[in-house]
């Protein structure tokens, strides 16, 4: 079974500085239909303008993956990391027992678009902990490029969430088959372009949300970016 969530069915905010669609509940945006998939918490598109973000602000028990499209993103936080997050770069922070930080935009000059992505932590209690890796656009062309995982595998970031996560390019005649572990989740957002998702086709930022399929097939790509999820039920 497969469900579209089309774009523009997203929640919105626009505080100015920020500018956020949000695929589930979050903040001042709720809908009991949209509280999450699997252990997929949050996924919020954010657009940041120059000279501002978010002032610093705690985090408890969960995996907070940030993904930057454009611009730069600048990290600080109480475990004393300070370094800005570029566009093909992965950070994963578990928050663990507790972590303080900011981010703000660290481009000078233009907005930086961000995805910002929350999962729920295999254990709760650990030791806040940090982790950062670019993935090249060739890596990720035609292919999907695993870049979070519970264990690090393939050179991904590893998280503490029974997840998996991937990015993968995709133009005209690229695709990719990935067969799909029976009890699991598979949630697909296509951050750009156009993508046909098991036969049916997204737009930029639309989700499919996928339970008791045996395969995913990605095919007919038009400038297209994806993520991939491979969830706990």
């Amino acid at each position: 079974m497969m469900t579209l969530r089309k774009s523009q069915e997203r929640g919105y905010a626009d505080h100015g500085w920020l500018k956020s669609y949000h695929s589930f509940s979050f903040a001042g945006y709720h809908d009991p239909r949209h509280m999450g998939f699997g252990n997929l918490r949050v996924i919020n598109e954010d657009r940041i303008a120059p000279g501002t973000g978010f002032g610093a602000h705690g985090h408890r028990d969960m995996e907070i993956i940030s993904y930057v499209l454009e611009g730069a993103l600048s990290h600080k936080d109480s475990m004393g990391h300070e370094k800005p997050i570029l566009p093909g770069e992965v950070q994963r922070m578990s928050a663990g027992t507790g972590v303080v930080h900011s981010e703000q935009n660290y481009a000078q000059d233009k907005t930086t678009h961000f995805l910002q992505i929350w999962l729920l932590p295999a254990r709760n209690g650990v030791e806040p902990g940090y982790e950062q890796k670019a993935f090249s656009d060739a890596e990720k062309r035609g292919r999907l490029c695993l870049v979070a995982s519970p264990d690090g595998a393939e050179g991904s970031v590893a998280m503490n969430a029974d997840a998996r996560l991937f990015a993968g390019f995709f133009d005209g005649a690229e695709s990719a088959e990935m067969a799909l572990p029976a009890g699991r989740k598979t949630y697909v957002h296509l951050i750009r372009g156009e993508l046909d998702v098991n036969g049916q086709t997204l737009t930029s930022g639309d989700a499919a949300l996928i339970e008791n399929e045996e395969q995913l097939r990605l095919a007919n790509g038009r400038a297209a970016e994806v993520l991939v999820f491979d969830l706990e039920p």
